[in-house]
């Protein structure tokens, strides 16, 4: 390789999330030119597993400030990178994992070698002359993802999540489609039927551009009123049997691990696991669910092994597995869930994240891409990279302007998976 791939700089500053507080932004440039730039930010529904954080604590921005972070890039990280060739990604992940020498990043700051490291690999992409999707997966990087689109979110009317942020987020999921961008419009067509629905019949109309956020009590009494208003704006939109609904339960949030029992999920009345598993076989028969996404507590492996034996949906492991090799194996061993959601910020570096990835695929996994974490829109490439097939929502958001460059780009050779993109 040349000397134009070589890092000559990594910088860092204070960025602004779309959750609304701080994110950390990384900036590497090669010899030639290159620029990388990545972002890295908190989430809502954080497992007990993922890699820690460096923030700043204290008053200003609520504790998530990213002082200290800038300056880890700054001053340890950068000076130990520089010089080195970014297109060798292994070689400077695996430089800063020694330097940090903890097992969860709480030296470094998963958010500093995150960052750091989805900058190199895309100022590596740059300096090469590759879009970054085709430097992942190379010649054969043209399987489009199936997407989606948020629908709902906002559990607070019901108690309970002390974790859980915005959880559960429930999704409509287009995949009887010829392309995707065919598929795009079907989530924007059903979308729009939805909000219909709940303005006439619920008397809701606090969509945002992407979302609707339900808080106010005594408008559901249980979450199954929510899946039928969502099974009919599928079929009233005229796209029954070829949209699907994916839900991101985050369980392990309503967990109370003193009681057994998790609170205030789906409904004002606590719940047992059997309660829980019960409920999931129930919604999976009467509703056109294709996704469950940690439908119980994150470290109930034997519970998701269940549920995956018993019900032909996709069970996808995310706070179970938070994109970690070990973790996700442990759930292969015992057969827990079918997919595992790829958030590179889970685990710290790319290569750790494409090393889980190469783990899934070998054992039959779906990996599902999302870009909850500071991703953005290079979660399209990511995405049709990795060859995944399909990926968290994308039908109407950062990701979608992206996913139809690639695929204009691609032309006759983009290929669109649908309903075989994702399990089982």
């Amino acid at each position: 390789m040349s000397d134009g791939s070589m890092i000559k700089s990594i910088t860092a500053l204070q960025a602004w999330s779309w959750r609304g507080h701080p994110a950390l932004e990384a900036r590497v440039i090669t010899e030639n030119g290159a620029l990388g730039v990545a972002q890295v930010q908190a989430g809502t529904s954080v497992g007990q597993h993922e890699v820690q954080f460096l923030h700043d604590g204290g008053s200003r921005w609520g504790g998530l400030g990213v002082a200290k972070a800038i300056a880890m890039v700054q001053e340890t990280i950068a000076p130990a990178l520089i010089g080195m060739d970014a297109t060798r990604q292994r070689d400077i992940d695996g430089r800063m994992i020694e330097m940090d020498g903890t097992p969860n990043k709480a030296k470094l700051g998963g958010n500093c070698v995150g960052a750091v490291s989805a900058a190199v690999l895309k100022a590596a992409a740059a300096s090469v002359g590759l879009p970054l999707y085709r430097y992942i997966g190379g010649p054969n990087a043209c399987v489009m993802p199936t997407p989606g689109v948020l629908a709902v979110l906002g559990p607070s009317r019901y108690g309970g999540g002390e974790r859980g942020g915005e959880k559960p987020t429930y999704s409509f999921y287009c995949h009887g489609y010829e392309s995707f961008t065919d598929a795009s419009q079907a989530c924007w067509q059903v979308r729009q039927a939805f909000r219909t629905i709940l303005r006439e019949q619920k008397g809701l109309n606090t969509f945002r551009i992407d979302r609707l956020f339900i808080d106010q009590e005594g408008v559901f009494e249980h979450d199954r009123e929510l899946w039928a208003l969502m099974a009919e704006a599928i079929e009233w939109s005229g796209n029954e049997g070829r949209i699907g609904i994916q839900v991101d339960i985050a369980a392990g949030c309503y967990y109370d691990k003193k009681s057994g029992l998790y609170r205030g999920l789906f409904s004002r009345e606590d719940k047992t696991r059997d309660d829980l598993i019960a409920l999931y076989y129930t919604a999976v028969k009467e509703f056109p669910f294709v996704m469950l996404e940690d439908p119980l507590d994150e470290d109930d492996f034997d519970g998701h092994a269940m549920l995956t034996r018993e019900l032909d949906v996709q069970i996808v492991g995310d706070d179970l597995f938070t994109t970690n090799p070990e973790r996700l194996q442990h759930g292969i061993d015992l057969g827990a869930c079918n997919a595992v959601l790829l958030k590179v910020n889970q685990i710290g570096s790319i290569t750790e994240a494409f090393d889980m990835v190469d783990l899934a695929y070998r054992n039959g996994y779906a990996v599902m891409p999302c870009n909850s974490r500071g991703e953005g829109a290079d979660i399209a490439d990511y995405a049709v990279g990795l060859k995944t097939g399909h990926m968290r929502e994308g039908g109407l958001d950062d990701a979608t302007t992206r996913l139809m460059e690639i695929e204009a780009e691609l032309g006759e050779q983009a290929t669109f998976l649908g309903r075989k993109g994702f399990k089982p």
